[in-house]
């Protein structure tokens, strides 16, 4: 047994979810350690698709316009029936995040970006080829025993706080004796994953192709990659479904062939809908697969865990400074489990549209889906009710003043700043508190500027004067507050409102135990909120 090493944050797992959080605590100043079993990059494709909520996160860290450059962006979506022809047929129509709003993507190039993004900060140590043997709440820290896989030996490793973000399969989850309720569906699926040769009509665009005899999806995906994903029929037997004889057949009945692409891979599995019992215990937080699962059919999975940790690692970081209790970090499943709960049942239904098999049902789909898709603004409004909820959240870390802004994440405009260069509002924001207002500055500021809370001014296209502001060329914020009936918002860190105003009304006061500056030592918050 080696001797004990001290961190602020262990991260348990480095996919997308961990290593999101890396970078998250990296660039807040943690002191952080990664622990991961395997030696690099998992170098077959997983997730294929995210949006721009999860690159709003990744800008966060400076990695969006990398991240951007292996990504294929705004790729037409269509349902189709079995002879081919689409009965839905859209693009997935943005919320003002700044970037483009569905993207898919190639897993392994986006760990490597992200784990060069954790190579930036001297604050995280990364240990591959290691396994938690064993997390251990022991009052004010989580006692880890860490197994080198490469020498057989063990190092105790104290953390502040946990975050396990190591898969649906999740070490950590079972020692800690948490559940994974749900369920897996049975009905297997095959995934075809292919490197693409020479590019055939609609190479570009993701179809579901709803064939009550054999569902298919297929999805393009960046630096010349193609996917295909279809179930396993009753009394098929896996071992043959994966062989090259069975992949062609299934390739050439959709007119591909060995022209067209080079087979990567072929597996089988299932899909699950299960949740964890409890996302903390202790001081341990479950993030990303070992907290939730859900269906692929939206392309959720990965982002819900970049969704998880960018609400939970500025609220460590709070609570690790001083700069609010413990009792803080109770909003992270409050917040979180709601919204992952929707985008599982949205994806479940997506599921069943594409896999429908009676008949009469599908030829009812089709023809009733088709009518009202003609109707002006259906596609678009239709979105709101089967693709990616709103970033909004009814409970949590929010003052109680029932403004209709309150819980909702802002829409992120390029905007004008003193020097008159355009740049993208949360770059500007920098991850702080915020006062941002239009006019003056509201009754009832002064208690949070008095915390250090930055203020910015949101100015017009024709206002004048931008000593003290921004400028919102185009309108989009401010036109975004009108609707909401506010002149005045408290943003968080993570760019949700916290509090709002409207003109002739004063702000609430700050939430007690907040501050924006750190305590002048490094405390560690008890349970209770009383720093030791």
């Amino acid at each position: 047994m080696t001797t004990v090493s001290s961190y602020d944050v262990a991260v348990i797992g480095y996919g997308p979810t961990g290593a999101t959080a890396a970078n998250l605590l990296g660039r807040m100043g943690m002191k952080v350690v990664v622990i991961e079993r395997d030696s690099d990059v998992y170098n077959r494709a997983r997730a294929i698709s995210t949006d721009e909520e999860v690159l709003r996160v990744w800008q966060s860290v400076g990695l969006a316009d990398r991240l951007q450059a292996d990504m294929l962006p705004d790729r037409p979506v269509a349902f189709v029936d079995s002879n081919g022809v689409p009965f839905i047929e859209t693009t997935i129509t943005g919320r003002g995040c700044g970037h483009p709003p569905q993207q898919f993507i190639y897993q392994p190039a986006i760990d490597l970006v992200l784990r060069e993004g954790v190579s930036r900060y001297p604050n995280v140590e990364v240990l591959l080829e290691r396994e938690c043997l064993r997390a251990l709440n022991k009052g004010d820290h989580v006692e880890l025993l860490v197994g080198d896989l490469t020498t057989d030996t063990i190092t105790r490793i104290q953390a502040s706080y946990v975050i396990a973000a190591d898969g649906g399969s999740s070490p950590t989850r079972g020692l800690l004796g948490v559940g994974y309720s749900g369920r897996t569906y049975g009905e297997r699926w095959v995934v075809i994953d292919t490197k693409v040769l020479q590019e055939w009509d609609g190479h570009d665009r993701l179809r579901f192709h709803c064939d009550p005899d054999r569902p298919t999806v297929d999805c393009p995906t960046p630096l010349g990659h193609h996917r295909w994903e279809y179930p396993a029929r009753a009394g098929e037997d896996e071992r043959q479904l994966v062989t090259d004889e069975a992949v062609w057949k299934v390739l050439n009945d959709q007119g591909i062939t060995s022209e067209h692409v080079e087979i990567l891979r072929a597996v089988v599995y299932s899909h699950h809908v299960r949740v964890a019992d409890r996302w903390r215990i202790g001081r341990v937080f479950l993030a990303g697969d070992a907290a939730h699962a859900m269906p692929p059919w939206i392309g959720q999975g990965m982002s819900a865990g970049v969704r998880d940790v960018a609400n939970l690692c500025w609220k460590l970081t709070a609570v690790l400074e001083g700069r609010a209790p413990d009792s803080l970090l109770d909003s992270y499943e409050v917040e979180r489990k709601p919204h992952v709960t929707e985008v599982t049942r949205r994806a479940v239904f997506v599921g069943r549209v594409i896999t429908e098999r009676r008949g009469a049902v599908v030829a009812l789909r089709n023809h009733v889906v088709r009518a009202v898709t003609r109707l002006p603004g259906a596609l678009a409004g239709g979105q709101k009710l089967w693709w990616i909820p709103d970033a909004h959240n009814d409970a949590g870390f929010f003052s109680s003043t029932g403004s209709r802004a309150v819980g909702w994440q802002i829409p992120q405009p390029r905007v004008i700043d003193p020097r008159g260069t355009a740049v993208r509002l949360d770059d500007v924001l920098d991850g702080r508190w915020t006062l941002l207002h239009t006019g003056a500055q509201p009754s009832g500021s002064h208690a949070w500027t008095a915390l250090g809370v930055a203020t910015i001014r949101l100015a017009g296209a024709h206002d004048a004067d931008l000593a003290d502001g921004v400028r919102d060329s185009e309108s989009t914020l401010i036109d975004w507050m009108s609707r909401m009936k506010a002149t005045a918002l408290i943003v968080r860190p993570d760019g949700f409102v916290y509090a709002a105003t409207r003109s002739g009304q004063s702000l609430p006061a700050p939430p007690a135990g907040l501050s924006t500056t750190p305590a002048p030592t490094h405390p560690t918050p008890s349970r209770n909120g009383v720093t030791a």
